[in-house]
């Protein structure tokens, strides 16, 4: 079998020097953590999206547990979210005691579908994590409409979908928070991190607090001194550190360029293996535009493992994404069963991720297609 020289990652971060040199001049300076770069970085996100605030943390997942707990959600309370994400969308949930209810997604999609939601909420209900999976934003409007009318709290998962849009408007605006991550092969990175946008400033002051320890100005620390400080609520320490905020704020200056290169790769991808019987392509919501951090097709009728290890040993790191969640042990053992969401478990079956990235070349992109043909003619 012909071989690429070199493994070909299903994703990658994209460094230059501009990159680099600003990490070099935040370590000369003064501040290494707790410095100026942070609100600049915080301050470039919220630009960009369009929001009045943005708090960043020093990973996603610190940054959907900051979201739960400004949102309030405690034990007894019921969270709503995909099965089809990383475990951190549910997890999050766990870590103030509440309770994760999984809904199904919509097939053509991937992402949870609104109906879906509106079928799980009972009187537990206290928010909605939707995800934009692979960088597609989730139907925002209908989950928003059904949040609307039950009184509820919409936390988006959006570690997938800086820089895509929801009919005319950048992911981030539309929800009550949204999260973005900073992780290597996100849109840009931090080389770790993460943020809540929002247009609420009692959800800001919250997160703020959340992520510094639970400490925050008090009428008497300011009467004591420079020296005094308090802490009024458990916090945890969750800051985000001056050389990764210095990192971020190079890396959106070079967002769109990295966007546009992804959907690049899509349309190269899609027109190539639109046609093949054996292969489903993903489909675009109407009115989007994803930022594509995955491409994930589904395999009819051809042995997806065979596939992944053929594909594997031509040097092209193809990938699936995800398990379903409560396939997970801890979540199995908190009783979740196998046929909780029958849509989401028949798409993992047949779903298979394809390298894309901004630092991806057109000879690799050949070879991926080329690779895969063969594979499932074979």
């Amino acid at each position: 079998m012909e071989k690429y020289p070199k493994f070909i990652s299903y994703g990658s971060q994209a460094i230059d020097e501009d990159d680099i040199q600003s990490v070099i001049e935040t370590l000369l300076s003064p501040n290494l953590t707790q410095g100026p770069k942070i609100t600049q970085f915080e301050q470039a996100i919220a630009n960009y999206v369009g929001t009045k605030y943005a708090v960043a943390f020093c990973n996603g997942t610190a940054a959907l547990h900051g979201a739960c707990y400004a949102a309030g959600i405690s034990e007894g309370d019921e969270v709503i979210t995909s099965p089809i994400t990383f475990a951190a969308s549910a997890n999050c949930v766990r870590y103030v005691g509440g309770t994760v209810v999984f809904a199904d997604i919509d097939e053509r999609t991937y992402n949870i579908d609104p109906e879906q939601i509106r079928s799980k909420i009972t009187s537990k209900t206290k928010a909605i994590i939707p995800v934009d999976f692979t960088g597609q934003p989730v139907d925002i409007d209908a989950i928003m409409d059904i949040a609307r009318e039950h009184n509820l709290i919409v936390i988006e998962d959006g570690a997938h979908s800086l820089g895509a849009s929801y009919k005319g408007r950048k992911v981030g605006t539309q929800a009550d928070m949204t999260m973005f991550s900073f992780h290597p092969v996100k849109p840009i990175t931090t080389a770790e991190g993460g943020v809540i946008v929002t247009n609420n400033e009692i959800y800001y002051k919250k997160l703020l607090k959340f992520r510094s320890h639970g400490i925050e100005p008090t009428a008497y620390a300011s009467e004591q001194g420079d020296w005094y400080y308090e802490m009024t609520e458990l916090g945890y320490n969750y800051r985000m550190t001056d050389l990764q905020a210095a990192l971020g704020i190079s890396q959106m200056k070079k967002l769109d360029e990295f966007i546009e290169h992804r959907r690049g790769i899509a349309a190269v991808y899609t027109e190539a293996l639109k046609d093949i019987d054996s292969i489903k392509v993903p489909k675009q919501l109407e009115e989007t535009k994803s930022g594509w951090h995955l491409y994930m097709i589904q395999l009819e009728n051809v042995n997806r493992k065979q596939v992944f290890d053929a594909m594997r040993a031509a040097n092209i790191g193809v990938h699936v994404h995800y398990i379903p969640v409560y396939w997970h042990p801890y979540y199995k053992n908190l009783g979740y069963e196998q046929g909780l969401c029958p849509i989401a478990e028949a798409w993992y079956e047949k779903a298979l991720t394809l390298p894309i990235h901004p630092k991806l070349k057109d000879n690799e992109i050949n070879y991926i297609v080329n690779t895969l043909k063969k594979q499932i003619t074979l």
